[in-house]
């Protein structure tokens, strides 16, 4: 299998698995990370999503040594537009509303399309060895795609993500870390246990608490200060009226960690 699901109580993962191209994608892996993501999602028993890649990288982008793999004879820009709108894009926006906590534990080379797979996640652990670049212009005369056009622009701001395109440079996971491209990097040896101390802790989370915030955090790019405020008093109204809040106040008065069911 090209993607491949595993489940270890609460934490699924799911692995890219074309290690021989480093996770590029194909129509199969970006058919059954799809299936994956959204079965994960759905699953009650899950309550974080683990992202990953087999062996030395975490996915190099599309697979270009596999052609266009659209219907009919389309012309080759129609071609790409159309593998994005119904391979790329479509996982993009599963990761996006996934109800589940995601993370991207970026064990190597995150390129291309595995750029905005990575920054889709809702925490972003690289080991130090990883790296992050985007190829797109000074390679293949193209723009950065799979959202990485607005990821980078809202996480490192206009001016390094003008670099990151338009040179192509590889930016290694500390530097990404230190620009706030990414939550966290960590020594190699340490990536796996890193990745299941934070999944542990967003296990514990409100189940409903992870899609709250990261809507209030999109909304919030887009808002004005004032329309933020009223946002935030509306959300607030609604999960304040939840009986895991009740318990969230009760566990801290009692100095004593929630118990979220």
């Amino acid at each position: 299998m090209a993607a491949v699901r595993v489940d270890a109580g609460r934490v699924t993962t799911i692995t890219m698995s074309r290690p021989e191209v480093l996770n590029a994608g194909d129509r199969a892996l970006l058919t059954e990370l799809l299936a994956a993501i959204e079965d994960a999602g759905s699953d009650p028993s899950a309550r974080v999503l683990v992202l990953t890649g087999a062996g030395r990288g975490f996915c190099a982008g599309a697979d270009l040594s596999a052609g266009a793999w659209a219907p009919g004879e389309l012309p080759m820009g129609e071609a790409v537009g159309w593998i994005l709108e119904h391979g790329w894009n479509p996982i993009v926006r599963a990761l996006l509303a996934c109800p589940k906590p995601t993370i991207a534990a970026v064990n190597g080379v995150a390129a291309g399309g595995g750029v905005g797979l990575a920054l889709a996640c809702d925490v972003v652990v690289a080991a130090e060895s990883a790296s992050f670049v985007e190829v797109f212009g000074p390679q293949l005369a193209a723009i950065p795609d799979v959202g990485s056009t607005w990821f980078l622009t809202h996480l490192v701001g206009p001016a390094r993500a003008r670099g990151m395109s338009l040179l192509g440079e590889r930016i290694p996971a500390r530097q990404a870390a230190e620009w706030g491209l990414i939550w966290k990097a960590v020594p190699d040896i340490r990536l796996v246990d890193e990745v299941g101390r934070v999944a542990e802790r967003l296990a514990r989370l409100d189940p409903h608490i992870a899609p709250a915030i990261r809507a209030a955090l999109s909304e919030a790019g887009t808002a004005t200060l004032d329309e933020t405020l009223d946002r935030e008093r509306d959300i607030q109204r609604r999960l304040a009226g939840r009986p895991a809040f009740a318990e969230g106040v009760a566990a801290f008065l009692e100095k004593r960690p929630p118990r979220f069911h």
